[in-house]
């Protein structure tokens, strides 16, 4: 059975209740969980796509990231890597290097309509958050730290943080 049904959740999917684009964070990471990241995306034969700046390279390492991040010296003059990945032909994540100290990606909500596609994103949280050992939290687009479900690491599974009813318009 899966971690979550859609009749239950497909509220919290509503782009025009919670955005578009969820907040997705995995926080408290280190370059190390960012290249547990991305040997997770090439043991998994994910189709992915590197970028700086919206540049194409070649995705070499976290380390690698990391330093394209803070090649430009002030914060205002960094740029942001980003990382492309497509655990199914049509299901865009990408994931931007802001800093090492959090692992940060969008999800576009209207990629994640109905039951199969929610079982494609709580199997990817779990994925992730069990390499990691680490929790990932979706929140609404713009309300970081307010999560609406994630992977919890104590539970081993994907779970709701709120009422889904409290969501209804």
């Amino acid at each position: 059975m899966p971690d979550l049904m859609w009749d239950d959740v497909k509220v919290l999917f509503d782009p025009e209740v919670n955005g578009a684009l969820p907040d997705v964070v995995v926080e408290g990471t280190t370059v190390e969980d960012w290249q547990v990241l991305l040997d997770l995306v090439r043991a998994q034969s994910w189709r992915y796509a590197y970028s700086v700046d919206g540049e194409p390279m070649e995705l070499t390492s976290a380390a690698g990231m990391a330093e394209a991040a803070h090649a430009g010296g002030s914060p205002e003059l960094r740029v942001t890597p980003d990382l492309r990945v497509w655990p199914i032909a049509d299901l865009l994540i990408i994931f931007r290097m802001y800093q090492v100290e959090s692992i940060d990606f969008d999800v576009d909500l209207r990629e994640l309509q109905g039951q199969e596609r929610l079982d494609v994103l709580v199997n990817f949280f779990c994925l992730i958050g069990r390499g990691l050992g680490k929790s990932v939290l979706m929140s609404p687009e713009g309300s970081p730290g307010h999560p609406d479900l994630g992977f919890d690491v104590d539970a081993d599974r994907v779970v709701l943080m709120v009422d889904p009813n409290s969501r209804r318009m």
